[in-house]
């Protein structure tokens, strides 16, 4: 999986463990939900850290809903389960890893 570099213009907040949105572990940094995306801090701004392309998480049993005890991050028009150390999206009848 890719990430793609798009700067995140006009970013006044500085987020960080106590700025009030949900922190997101990815690989070697920290993604910050905020207003349905996420950003990451990246040599003095934010990007947008959005996944490209499409990638499945096979063999994932466990169903993700309201009380399923997973974090819960609005994600543009869908929500992520925070479940692993990484971000699952609902999908077709499977789960995609972020």
């Amino acid at each position: 999986m890719t990430t793609a570099h798009v700067e995140h213009t006009e970013h006044e907040h500085h987020h960080g463990p106590d700025c009030g949105h949900t922190a997101v572990p990815h690989g070697d940094h920290v993604d910050y939900a905020h207003d349905g995306h996420l950003h990451r801090e990246h040599d003095g701004h934010y990007d947008e850290c959005e996944p490209t392309g499409h990638v499945e998480h096979p063999g994932h049993d466990h169903v993700h809903g309201e009380g399923c005890g997973h974090v819960a991050v609005q994600h543009g028009d869908h929500v992520d389960y925070l479940h692993d150390g990484h971000r699952h999206a609902a999908h077709e009848g499977h789960y995609d890893d972020h």
